[in-house]
């Protein structure tokens, strides 16, 4: 008699030669056939999670799925033959076949109306992220099926009641509400409340030794599970975070007219999370360095803390209680979480510019790929979810608000409003795409969305434009025209809305615009002073590659610093930077106007992008040789406005930058003398996360002295997480090639880049630009594993890790590499192709 295990194993042999095979992944055509078969679905899920990371998880999971008629039940589960260890459909075991990512229970076992089916599997780990004393779930974008069986699509929403059993001494969360708890010896069984429906991509649950802070905000319960261990900084950081949630969940139940709709409402603060926040419905994950902030914290870092909160928060309406369809549209719930956090925050601080704010937090970021080979559109086609990841980046999360503030002004914010509350009601714990959005708002403008749509959403790249003036007999204008054309030469347009603004000593002339044609005419110009510099950008509303034209780079490079408005300074140097990338301006004169124009700037906002400005410059665009000859004259300035800065704050952003670009003697001792604590900078004390980054910095200068110095941090940090991350960076940063190069082949393997945060951080300090001559070598195997990154990494380590790998190089040694690798790898994937052409724009680009 056969056994049911052997049975098993001879039905999993009939695999993908059987018609109609589902391949690796999740095909868009096998999602449309499941959510056309599947009525409803509820999911119990028991895992049994033991307390060392190296022993399997056991799971068995319960599907309750309605089919409309029978229907071969193709299931999610990646090494489905080695970890299913049984399956039943209504009591009695079945067969079934395995194929790649799947595997299939036939038509002919299944009913119309419910069908249940139990499974007893293994665990996978890889979407776990297990540690010695915690793991957390990280489904996004579809790799739930990595760790269980599941239907692991967008378009399938299913109500999950969990259970995990956990040693006795760990705490868990899950997206449901704890409702009973099982003494099991020395473990213990928590059971959760079923959940709303829910997308696989957004289950989620956290559990190892964790505290709990708790705190009641407007009525609600919020709890912070937390690994901190310096009640100090938790003291410092406890009510501001849950005042932060509780603003947001106000604004936003006013916003949509629709109350906060999963219940509960904790959040965990992860150590070295690989993003700054993951927005499961009861259970947010946050990367804790980015909620707990130092002392020495810049206003920057609370900004985006506010900012990350408000955005994490805002996906409970759009993402989680409407869910895209299909991946493809994955950026509607981004560009809905980052537009409303920009409103969401002002309120808490009414002293920063936010127009200012929006413009920094978006631009620069959008621009740093829309401007290169690697551009892509906003919303990409998508055949099969394994590549989903690839869709996430900057024109996601910092282009498309900027587009969508285009829409709200041509809506008008009143009717983009209803229509918002209009598309949350209509598809309610359902799912939606970008055309269910634009037939909402369509009927509230007269304009039509669907071009707009067209240039905005499905087409990448950026317009150029540019001025044309044209002066009368007395030297004034006569015409000036915005002349807009396309970079890639196809003649496409872009419809916006601009102000431009007309400059000089003593006056200011700010025009709205509508730029609809290739070329527009400015009203009411005529007259003015022909040295008036134009800036198309000027009130930080247009988007594009502003060119400036000779008047207006001279009058910028020359007095910038004589701007009286702080939105109009910081368009003003994004546009500078803009133009030396391209060519138009040197480095060395960008760098000559920073350092005139540093000490005089009074917005915090404005001061910290010109700082990192200098540093990048620095580094990327500077010859070394220059570098060598500049470095006394900036470390002076740096430490005069480090003396001059009246907050710990400013004291803070100063302080970054001088450490990052001190190349002499003096400045090295220096930096030595604050690390050892010989030196105190008055009014900044620094915290074990300063002192680390320090440590590390000074190691990278100090090479006689790097190994003594870096095993004397180690000894003083007291966070167990902390120390762990600093003892895997440590061999990076080590004096000896030997050592380094060993680091490096680290990383080939896939165990070793678990901890993605923690090899980028190593990934970048072997390729900083102090080591450019011996870090060359990593440059082509470094792009050698980008597929594999990007098939086994989560959704943003594939860029990140271009960019650490490219970051701190600029021979054309280095650029021949990656030109190199494009040219003998012509099957590379059209998106990443993309990431590695925007990683390196900078390196191609230096002459």
């Amino acid at each position: 008699m056969i056994s049911g295990l052997l049975l098993l194993a001879l039905m999993s042999s009939l695999q993908a030669s059987a018609p109609g095979a589902p391949g690796l992944g999740i095909s868009a055509t096998l999602a449309e056939e499941r959510a056309a078969a599947i009525g409803s679905l509820r999911y119990t899920l028991n895992l049994s999670i033991p307390g060392a990371h190296s022993e399997p998880i056991l799971g068995r999971a319960v599907f309750r799925v309605v089919l409309r008629e029978p229907h071969r039940l193709v299931f999610d589960f990646a090494s489905a033959r080695d970890r299913v260890r049984s399956l039943t459909l209504a009591g009695r075991r079945v067969p079934f076949t395995v194929s790649e990512d799947h595997f299939i229970v036939a038509a002919d076992e299944t009913v119309a109306g419910e069908n249940e089916i139990a499974i007893d599997f293994v665990a996978g780990d890889a979407p776990l992220n297990r540690n010695d004393e915690f793991l957390y779930s990280l489904f996004v974008p579809a790799r739930a099926h990595l760790a269980i069986p599941c239907f692991d699509q967008p378009d399938i929403k299913g109500r999950y009641t969990l259970a995990l059993e956990i040693p006795a001494d760990w705490v868990a969360v899950a997206n449901g509400a704890e409702i009973e708890r099982r003494v099991l010896g020395d473990r213990v069984e928590l059971t959760f409340a079923e959940t709303k429906p829910l997308p696989t991509y957004l289950v989620g649950f956290v559990s190892g030794l964790f505290s709990i802070e708790t705190a009641e905000r407007d009525g609600r319960v919020f709890r912070m599970f937390h690994r901190e261990t310096d009640p100090a900084k938790l003291d410092r950081n406890r009510d501001a975070i849950f005042t932060l949630h509780a603003r947001a969940l106000a604004w936003l139940e006013d916003y949509t007219d629709i109350s906060y709709p999963f219940g509960k409402f904790d959040f965990v603060l992860v150590p070295s999370f690989q993003f700054g926040g993951m927005e499961h419905p009861g259970a947010i994950l946050y990367n804790a360095a980015s909620a707990m902030l130092e002392p020495t914290a810049t206003q920057d870092a609370f900004l985006e803390r506010a900012s990350l909160i408000a955005h994490e928060t805002s996906h409970m309406w759009f993402g989680d209680l409407v869910t895209m369809q299909w991946f493809d549209d994955v950026w509607i719930k981004e560009v809905f979480a980052n537009f409303l956090a920009a409103k969401i925050v002002n309120p808490s601080y009414p002293d920063v510019n936010h127009d200012l704010r929006f413009l920094l937090a978006h631009y620069p970021a959008a621009y740093a790929v829309d401007r290169t080979a690697g551009a892509n559109p906003i919303r990409q086609r998508l055949d099969n979810l394994k590549d989903a990841g690839s869709l996430y980046g900057a024109i996601v999360y910092q282009k498309a608000p900027v587009i969508m503030r285009q829409l709200e002004t041509i809506v008008g914010a009143r009717r983009f409003r209803g229509g918002v509350r209009a598309y949350l009601r209509r598809y309610a714990f359902g799912n939606a795409d970008w055309a269910d959005l634009v037939a909402l708002l369509d009927g509230r403008t007269d304009e039509d969305l669907a071009a707009w749509s067209r240039a905005w959403v499905e087409e990448r790249g950026r317009p150029r434009l540019s001025t044309a003036r044209t002066l009368d007999d007395a030297g004034n204008l006569a015409r000036l025209e915005v002349v807009q054309e396309d970079p890639a030469g196809l003649g496409r347009l872009w419809p916006q809305r601009v102000i431009v603004t007309l400059a000089t000593t003593t006056t200011v002339t700010q025009v709205p615009l509508s730029l609809t044609g290739r070329v527009t005419s400015v009203p009411g110009v005529a007259g003015l002073d022909g040295r008036s510099y134009a800036l198309v950008n000027g009130a930080g509303l247009a988007y594009g590659d502003v060119v400036l034209d000779e008047p207006s780079r001279v009058a910028l490079l020359s007095a910038i610093e004589g701007i009286g408005d702080p939105l109009e300074r910081g368009a003003a140097w994004v546009t500078l930077w803009d133009n030396m990338l391209g060519g138009r301006i040197s480095a060395s004169s960008f760098v000559d106007a920073l350092a005139r124009a540093l000490p005089s700037e009074a917005d915090n906002q404005n001061s910290n992008r010109m700082l990192g400005y200098l540093t990048r410059t620095f580094w990327k665009f500077l010859p070394p040789a220059d570098r060598a000859a500049r470095a006394p004259s900036l470390e002076a300035l740096l430490g005069r406005g480090l003396d001059r800065a009246t907050t710990a704050s400013q004291k803070s952003a100063w302080f970054a930058a001088l450490r990052d670009v001190t190349l002499s003697a003096e400045g090295v001792r220096f930096l030595t003398r604050v690390w050892r604590h010989d030196e105190q900078i008055p009014g900044l004390t620094l915290a074990e996360t300063d002192e680390m980054t320090l440590a590390m910095e000074l190691a990278l200068r100090a090479e006689d002295e790097a190994p003594g110095l870096l095993a004397n941090q180690l000894e003083r940090i007291g966070n167990p997480d902390r120390r762990a991350r600093f003892a895997f960076v440590m061999p990076a940063l080590s004096p000896d090639a030997a050592v380094r190069e060993a680091a490096f082949a680290a990383f080939a393997m896939l165990e070793n880049r678990r901890r993605e945060a923690w090899v980028l951080e190593a990934q970048g300090y072997l390729n900083h630009p102090l080591r450019e001559a011996h870090a060359i070598r990593f440059v082509g195997p470094s792009l050698a594993l980008l597929e594999e990154i990007a098939r086994t990494g989560d959704i943003f380590f594939p860029r990140r890790w271009v960019d650490a790998s490219l970051a701190g190089h600029r021979s054309p040694d280095a650029a021949a590499l990656v030109e190199r690798f494009l040219a003998s790898n012509p099957g590379l994937p059209e998106r990443l192709r993309w990431v590695v052409l925007a990683a390196a724009d900078d390196l191609i680009r230096l002459p």
